[in-house]
């Protein structure tokens, strides 16, 4: 049976114009209002005026934005683009049997301090813990998926913490969710941010298991999100 975050009571509409940061302007019933994105990429191949947006309406409190993004369609799919949703999903992952880095682990903890950051899971078993950094991939050209789109020092810290926790007994992995079905392989995104791609190189190097694995996002009636496969890791210097 596949396993899947469900997104219940979603909302139809389509992308005007992205006024700030974690803001988009969208219409629904023929009316323009505001929805919150949760993603600070650049997502550029996605947010065009016009595309379809799936939104949900917004818990109840002093908000600007009345809706939160939930996914935007490119071509025949649909990408989430709300990290919300990313704990869950690796989490579902991660208890699978499908990843070979994660077998005889549990998840111990989600939202674990370590260094001067937040890591998404400790995972422990008999004798051993992980940390894991959960990282989602909007990117896909042809069949190659990209991360980053947008420079981020948060995500290089990020991963320089998981090769430091190799030198305090932890085994550690980055787990890369990609929201691209047609995605066969991945790679960091070495020219938007050059310094991550170079990070993310020297941990995997290290010790740090990089793993990429795609996802996909379904409409019917409510809005299913789950697991496809597995996907090799390209470094910018391979080819397919």
């Amino acid at each position: 049976m596949m396993v899947a975050v469900i997104i219940e009571n979603p909302i139809r509409g389509s992308y005007i114009e992205r006024p700030n940061r974690f803001t988009v302007a969208v219409h629904v019933d023929g009316e323009r209002r505001l929805a919150h994105l949760r993603d600070p990429g650049r997502l550029r191949e996605l947010l065009i005026p016009g595309n379809d947006i799936i939104l949900r309406k917004a818990p109840p409190g002093n908000r600007k934005t009345e809706f939160d993004v939930i996914a935007l369609r490119r071509g025949d799919e649909w990408v989430l683009i709300n990290s919300g949703f990313h704990s869950d999903l690796a989490a579902i992952i991660m208890e699978s049997s499908t990843v070979d880095e994660f077998q005889g682990f549990r998840i111990e903890k989600r939202e674990y301090s370590f260094g001067r950051s937040r890591i998404d899971f400790l995972l422990a078993s008999e004798d051993e813990r992980m940390l894991v950094e959960v990282k989602g991939c909007t990117l896909v050209r042809r069949d190659l998926a990209l991360f980053p789109d947008a420079p981020t020092e948060r995500g290089r810290r990020h991963i320089e913490e998981l090769e430091h926790a190799l030198s305090e007994g932890y085994r550690s992995s980055v787990l890369f969710l990609v929201f691209g079905k047609g995605a066969r392989f991945f790679s960091p995104n070495h020219e938007m941010d050059p310094e991550f791609s170079s990070a993310l190189k020297r941990a995997h190097e290290a010790g740090v298991n990089v793993i990429a694995h795609t996802m996909a996002t379904d409409l019917n009636g409510s809005v299913l999100v789950y697991p496809l496969r597995r996907i090799p890791v390209l470094w910018p210097d391979e080819s397919p």
